[in-house]
């Protein structure tokens, strides 16, 4: 008796319309961000289309919200393959509800709204409280540092952008000179297009001053803020003639050191280490994340290297998301400071060092906070406390580096990076509530 299969015919047409939402099994991601997305508070996204105006017809709004977010949440960053996830992938197709907008009205979606999508962390960091998925008692810190959309051969240090200037300005003087020459002298030269040559040079050379300029503005601020500190520092370390501790600027003020580096592609961007060796044009990525769930509950973004000057504010930042304060903050050597320890609304416990490793004695006369989170460190509670902040701050890093592969920016400046990075921490805190709703 030969087998029997069940029938599969490719050219079979449905009998009845099919329903999008039967496409996928019960309890999927997309159901998920589908509803919540429905329940947020949208109107930002609408005010920008409000009035009219001789334009086509947008695409839905909640719609364009709720693929970019199952997007980010699915390791999917790039808009020319959310595209392509629109015709092959079913959990893309249903949130789209039929609709398939290019991958230009993708990137300008993303692009044109970074304050509304960062206001929609805030929501969703709301909405795992009223879940219960926070509970606000233990808050870890941690930072990391991500790849810019800029790449490192687009960027110049100062004294390598005076010799380009250098170079720029003879060749462009040597080519006005021999555009001037005679028709003669032309005539027997090989062809070559000086104005195009001439426009070039003159392009290259006007975005190196730019760039000179920026990189002496930014010099001069912080070196301004330099000598604020120094002045209102001078009673705590100051030495005994009363003038601040160190050697004084060994270059001009104002003037930017020789191998201080600007890019061209990403201003906003700095020069960071990376941690498995080598620099990248990278922002510093904050998080605050709640020990109950996992939850991010606070996520800021920077382009200064240090980690130490972001304790404070990421606390404020979870005060204000949640309008309250958490119990017992943690944080890795990176934050540590006597200012901080000094100033923190919370208890903290701030490790200062790597453990297990010794360290320097610590001056209890002028880093009074210091030394005392030094003894407490010392305790079981103490040391406890500080081994539990690695499982609470380091994992959702890890998940968003690793297995959902956001290790770059897709978008360009320091505000927008600020958005896109809420936006996939945004992405995981709604992959963890639906499976711990779900659970």
């Amino acid at each position: 008796m030969p087998a029997s299969y069940r029938p599969c015919a490719l050219d079979q047409v449905m009998l009845l319309p099919a329903a999008p939402q039967n496409w996928l099994p019960a309890g999927h991601l997309a159901h998920f961000i589908n509803d919540t997305v429905d329940a947020l508070e949208l109107k930002a996204f609408y005010a920008r289309y409000e009035g009219g105006g001789s334009r086509n017809q947008p695409f839905h709004l909640a719609m364009m919200v709720k693929v970019l977010i199952y997007a980010y949440a699915t390791g999917v960053f790039s808009s020319r393959k959310i595209e392509r996830r629109l015709h092959e992938d079913l959990a893309f197709r249903m949130l789209a509800a039929g609709n398939f907008p290019r991958h230009r009205t993708i990137c300008d979606f993303r692009a044109f709204h970074p304050k509304e999508l960062s206001e929609l962390f805030v929501q969703v960091v709301r909405l795992a409280r009223e879940m219960g998925l926070v509970k606000l008692g233990t808050v870890a810190i941690d930072g990391t540092k991500l790849k810019a959309n800029a790449s490192l051969h687009k960027a110049m240090s100062d004294e390598r952008m005076k010799q380009a200037e250098a170079e720029l300005k003879a060749q462009i003087d040597a080519l006005l000179a021999r555009a001037k020459a005679t028709d003669e002298t032309e005539a027997n030269e090989s062809e070559l297009d000086l104005p195009a040559e001439i426009e070039r040079r003159q392009t290259r050379l006007a975005a190196i001053q730019e760039a000179r300029e920026r990189l002496d503005k930014r010099q001069r601020e912080a070196d301004l803020e330099r000598e604020a500190a120094a002045t209102t520092t001078t009673a705590t370390r100051g030495g005994p003639d009363g003038q601040p501790r160190g050697g004084r600027y060994k270059r001009e003020f104002g003037v930017p050191e020789d191998k201080a580096h600007e890019n061209f592609t990403d201003p906003d961007s700095r020069i960071m280490k990376r941690a498995g060796g080598g620099y990248d044009p990278a922002y510093n990525a904050q998080s605050a994340v709640d020990e109950a769930a996992h939850i991010i509950v606070a996520a800021e973004l920077d382009n200064t290297a240090p980690d130490a000057n972001w304790l404070l504010p990421m606390i404020r930042a979870v005060g204000e998301n949640l309008g309250e304060l958490p119990e017992l903050g943690l944080a890795d050597a990176g934050y540590r400071s006597e200012d901080n320890l000094k100033s923190a609304p919370i208890e903290l416990v701030v490790a200062l060092g790597r453990e297990g490793k010794a360290h320097a004695e610590i001056n209890a006369e002028r880093n009074p906070h210091t030394a005392a989170m030094a003894e407490k460190l010392k305790t079981d509670e103490g040391r406890a406390a500080c081994r539990k902040r690695k499982w609470i701050a380091e994992p959702p890093n890890g998940w968003i580096k690793n297995v959902l592969g956001f290790r770059q920016f897709s978008l360009r400046g320091l505000h927008r990076a600020q958005a896109e990075w809420k936006l996939e921490c945004m992405a995981l805190n709604l992959r963890r509530m639906a499976v711990l709703s779900a659970g």
